[in-house]
């Protein structure tokens, strides 16, 4: 399993937001964290859409987070930059479609991956910003 740039910079985006607990610009943002200004723009879009961060248009406008750091987790954030997390190909599952492997039903280790993956979400989720910020994780 791989971590995308994209998910990288936007939990380090989100920690920053979080650590700063209060309204930024995207650009003291991008800045700060050596972050593309167009990536960052496009990762806090997909964070908008879905609830993580509020922006606040006008001259003193930036984003700020819509929840407090304590109720938004790793495996959220995560979640909504790289999509479900999958420690194997035979359990990564698109909408409504079934795994492909012809080898599912007799696949022997296919419960070692299930469990790799169970435990990967359960960190990822059991890890809050709050926990970043303070270094309790």
């Amino acid at each position: 399993m791989k971590i995308s740039t994209k998910t990288r910079y936007g939990l380090r985006a989100i920690v920053y937001l979080a650590k700063l607990a209060k309204i930024c610009s995207l650009r003291k943002i991008a800045e700060e964290e050596n972050i593309p200004f167009d990536y960052l723009e496009k990762i806090f879009s997909a964070l908008e859409k879905k609830k993580l961060v509020r922006a606040k248009r006008g001259v003193y406008g930036g984003y700020l987070l819509a929840r407090p750091p304590e109720k938004i987790s790793v495996g959220q954030v995560m979640e909504i930059l790289e999509g479900k997390i999958s420690s194997s190909s035979c359990l990564a599952k698109e909408k409504n479609k079934k795994c492909s492997c012809p080898r599912l039903k007799k696949c022997l280790t296919k419960n070692v991956w299930k469990k790799v993956q169970d435990t990967l979400n359960l960190t990822l989720n059991s890890i809050t910003l709050t926990d970043l910020i303070n270094k309790e994780y």
